[in-house]
């Protein structure tokens, strides 16, 4: 599965959940770490961690196993890194703290996914 397409079916499986502030920053022309970082918020620490679990198997329902993942424990920032999609799911806290999309952006490599509340 090419870098896209892993992003494209991560982000079927959270667009499932209807994560909040869902966005995805392409970074492949920044970094060799990963092609694209998936970053969303949760509630609190436990919704942190729920939404972790919730990625985790529908991800390897369809055969896509994370390399590693770091934070589970604290729930405040887990990142799970797939190769070339890294997925951080944050508090709210940390999320504002640690800014990744201003780290992170170029002027066109960010783009805010909408939750689908079923309305057309």
């Amino acid at each position: 599965m090419n870098p896209q397409e892993l992003k494209d079916t991560l982000l079927e499986i959270l667009k499932e959940k209807k994560v909040e502030d869902l966005t995805v920053i392409d970074v492949a022309k920044q970094t060799e770490i990963a092609d694209y970082m998936i970053i969303m918020t949760g509630r609190n620490n436990t919704h942190v961690r729920t939404l972790s679990e919730f990625i985790e198997e529908e991800a390897e329902k369809r055969g896509i196993y994370a390399i590693r993942k770091e934070g589970v424990r604290e729930g405040r920032w887990i990142v799970i890194d797939y190769a070339s999609v890294i997925v951080h799911i944050f508090n709210k806290e940390m999320r504002g703290y640690f800014a990744l999309e201003q780290l992170w952006e170029n002027g066109d490599n960010i783009t805010k996914i909408e939750a689908d509340d079923g309305k057309q």
